[in-house]
């Protein structure tokens, strides 16, 4: 795929919309240098008009036109196009000129004042400033009314015109072309700090996870450099914690790895089978604490917070996913002797993951089947409360101190004093959950002894 370039994307950007602004301007400059072209020759055509009233007299009873030398040196003037011109008594007879040059529609116009007006003539379009006069014998005693009529084609109009429209142009566009290189300077200029800042960011070392200063960045780098160490933060967090994983896997395994070598060489040594097969019998517990912990500690990976940047939730039924998990585990509260309940009639429906929700409802119940001990009681219970679901797994067995609950959800952390064989991660995982889900996880005594957990989903789908 081709990349794009910021030069060339704003090039087209700028140019685009200055070639619009320069056709319109040029429309409009070209309207206006025809207007200015037809006062100025307006003005021209009134002037020769002007001069031809001047040559006209009465001398013994008859109109006398005498064309000045004025009027003929505009005729000669405008070799561009064809000049025209009439002069006509008032009801009267011609008296000169083109006798078909129309005279104006309106014939009411006020003495000595110009009238202007186009007319169609000989298959053009033609411009005509006509004038009605008076005109006096040198005693005064006759007046007689005339038109003087003068024309002229629009060529030299339009080709004044269009000489200020090409100069106009050339103007235009070279003021394009400097705003263009100005624009151009200033993003190069401009992109200096993005420069600098991905230099900065392609020196870093593989194992530099500082984040990046933004000090001496335009405000607008800000926000990337921001998520630039938003992003390097995560891979820290990421790196943190499969660090974490890999120390905490070597603690898990070391111990039951040595027992089950040490169990192993003693079975390899013994003659006896009944001893052997204890040992052996040993040994597979062994490996089924050790089993136990990896997927713990798998688990505990796979709810690292990094892994959730995107999580798709669904409604979940709660008392169903939880009695089903009851049912899972009603074999293994049997072996243990441990009576293990349900309660839960309604539904209670929340935004989750069903997975993790089980996972969750589990490692609640082989707590409290481990911790609570034989002959005791274990109540999976679910049902909604105020708009939300509550899940609670209540046991009479000894219970956590005070002191306590606020540790047992740390990884790997073991009441002082426990017999019960386990990780220290149950709760750890359970914890985890809560969060992903916005739940809230409350310890309390159980009445009467022993521990309730209750987990209180909101209403609402998690952030």
């Amino acid at each position: 795929m081709r990349q794009r370039s910021l030069r060339r994307y704003l090039t087209v950007c700028l140019l685009v919309p200055l070639l619009v602004l320069l056709s319109i301007d040029a429309v409009l400059t070209y309207h206006r240098a025809r207007q200015s072209a037809d006062a100025a020759f307006d003005r021209s055509l009134f002037t020769s008009t002007k001069a031809m009233v001047e040559g006209i007299s009465i001398q013994q009873g008859q109109i006398v036109v005498d064309i000045p030398y004025l009027a003929l040196e505009m005729f000669e003037s405008n070799a561009a196009g064809r000049v025209y011109y009439r002069v006509v008594e008032e009801g009267g007879a011609e008296l000169t000129g083109y006798k078909d040059l129309p005279l104006p529609k309106h014939r009411e116009q006020a003495y000595y004042k110009p009238l202007f007006y186009d007319a169609d003539y000989q298959g053009d379009t033609i411009r005509i400033a006509a004038i009605r006069q008076r005109i006096h014998d040198v005693a005064g005693a006759q007046t007689r009314t005339v038109w003087v009529l003068t024309g002229e084609t629009p060529e030299s109009r339009r080709e004044l015109a269009q000489q200020i429209l090409i100069g106009a142009i050339l103007q235009d566009l070279l003021l394009v072309a400097l705003a263009l290189g100005i624009v151009l300077l200033a993003v190069s200029i401009g992109l200096r700090p993005l420069r600098r800042l991905s230099n900065k960011v392609k020196d870093k070392d593989a194992d530099d996870l500082q984040p990046l200063d933004a000090t001496e960045l335009p405000s607008e780098l800000k926000p990337l450099v921001e998520a630039m160490n938003q992003y390097i933060a995560r891979i820290e967090r990421i790196l943190n914690d499969r660090g974490r994983f890999f120390a905490d896997a070597a603690h898990q395994l070391k111990t039951p790895l040595a027992v089950l070598q040490a169990k192993v060489e003693l079975a390899l040594r013994e003659d006896d089978l009944p001893t052997v097969k204890r040992q052996m019998a040993e040994t597979l517990e062994t490996v089924r604490h050790a089993s136990r912990g990896v997927k713990q500690l798998l688990s505990l990976s796979r709810l690292a917070p990094d892994h959730f940047l995107v999580v798709t939730y669904s409604n979940v039924d709660l008392t169903g996913v939880a009695r089903e998990v009851a049912l899972d585990w009603a074999p293994v509260a049997r072996r243990s002797r441990v009576d293990l309940g349900f309660e839960g009639e309604l539904a209670a429906t929340i935004s989750g993951r069903p997975e993790l929700l089980q996972e969750l409802v589990g490692n609640l119940i082989d707590n409290a089947i481990r911790y609570a001990g034989p002959d005791r009681m274990v109540t999976v219970r679910c049902m909604p409360v105020d708009g939300h679901a509550r899940l609670q797994v209540i046991d009479n067995g000894p219970g956590i101190p005070d002191e306590e609950r606020d540790k047992v959800f740390r990884r790997f952390y073991r009441i002082a004093g426990t017999q019960v064989e386990g990780s220290g991660l149950g709760l750890g995982i359970v914890h985890e959950i809560a969060r992903l889900h916005d739940a809230v996880i409350t310890l309390s005594h159980t009445p009467g002894g022993g521990l309730t957990v209750t987990v209180d989903f909101p209403a609402q789908p998690p952030a």
